[in-house]
């Protein structure tokens, strides 16, 4: 049984959080906090497997209280945001850089047009919370890292002096991870990024925000043809797949509506495909923490036309099933604790090209 802490001032939205959870057979709600201080009060006293948190709230927010639970009765903290406005989104982001896994949308009335698909992600995301703490590298994970780091020591010789592109598929936990390694680039990164980050619709702005305000590279909505320069990372914007195409002898960022992918819009797996197809080897496909086995088969098409494919340590993810996923399809060409991906990337792409 997963045992939730819902922390929220409102009763009414209370109330639908812990009637949504209770509706699931696997969930019990074992206390309610209407403040920070309440919350951290029942999280060392009642241990609970998942924390649900409102961002704004009298006496103590949920940024304080998160950051405060985190080093005092650590538990995975998913927050639940209204995203009202700028204030709510820079606190919101500010409790994910404290340690909270993962943000979505707060529910409202049942009858509001995405009220079920705003429960069911609620759901999956708290299901899959509740597993975070006993993540751990598994027998057959040491097993594939070995075989895949040997398959990158037979393509180490290849001419890395023509890459032009990397692309970068995150889910849950990816807003962390993501902050972590451009943060580590420079900001004369050679290459540009694109990314895929599965994200609650109505966040991904104020994501790149907080992005732009702690990385030296330039965050952005990628917008349909616009030319992908050096030292930028650009976005797939909601409800649209990103891709590349060329023209002459750059690369341009596509964006489209188009069809669900693992029941995703965006999808990285469209993303690494086009990646494949336009720029044949001279690319980089990277795979994050995240739920689900999104991006694994268009990596599988990356590797096979020659493009370097790395994945995330899945012991270092915060849900390690994507990586997991490309693993397990042999897409991967190495495998690499969250720390250490950057190191590599400045290795493959120097300061300098000639």
């Amino acid at each position: 049984m997963i045992r939730i802490l819902i922390v929220e001032d409102s009763p009414s939205v209370a109330l639908l959080l812990k009637t949504i959870f209770e509706n699931e057979t696997d969930f019990t709600v074992i206390g309610q906090a209407a403040n920070g201080r309440e919350a951290i009060d029942l999280a060392k006293k009642l241990k609970p497997d998942v924390i649900t948190m409102d961002i704004r709230m009298p006496i103590m927010d949920g940024l304080e209280a998160t950051r405060i639970i985190m080093r005092e009765a650590p538990a995975p903290i998913v927050v639940i945001s209204s995203a009202v406005n700028d204030t709510e989104m820079q606190i919101t982001f500010r409790a994910i850089g404290e340690g909270a896994v993962s943000v979505l949308e707060k529910p409202s009335a049942p009858t509001v047009e995405k009220f079920e698909l705003i429960c069911k992600d609620l759901v999956d995301t708290v299901r899959a919370m509740a597993d975070v703490r006993v993540l751990r590298r598994k027998d057959s994970d040491t097993n594939m890292a070995a075989q895949s780091h040997s398959a990158a020591l037979h393509r180490q010789h290849r001419d890395i002096s023509k890459l032009e592109l990397v692309a970068i598929a995150a889910s849950t936990g990816g807003p962390q991870a993501l902050a972590k390694l451009l943060k580590s680039l420079p900001s004369n990164f050679q290459l540009p990024i694109v990314v895929v980050q599965h994200i609650a619709e109505g966040f991904l702005t104020g994501m790149i925000d907080w992005l732009n305000a702690m990385t030296p590279l330039h965050c952005k909505l990628a917008t349909q043809y616009e030319p992908l320069l050096p030292g930028h990372v650009y976005f797939a914007p909601d409800q649209h797949h990103l891709s590349v195409t060329r023209l002459g002898g750059g690369l341009l960022a596509k964006v489209n509506t188009g069809t669900p992918y693992h029941s995703h819009i965006p999808s990285a797996t469209p993303l690494f495909l086009s990646v494949a197809k336009v720029c044949q080897a001279n690319a980089i496909g990277i795979v994050m923490t995240g739920m689900g086995a999104d991006g694994a088969p268009g990596l599988s098409e990356m590797k096979s036309s020659g493009c370097i494919t790395i994945a995330q340590e899945p012991s270092s993810c915060v849900i390690a099933s994507m990586p997991e996923s490309a693993i397990r399809m042999d897409a991967i060409d190495e495998i690499l604790e969250l720390e250490k991906i950057a190191q590599r990337l400045m290795e493959l792409v120097p300061a300098q090209r000639g």
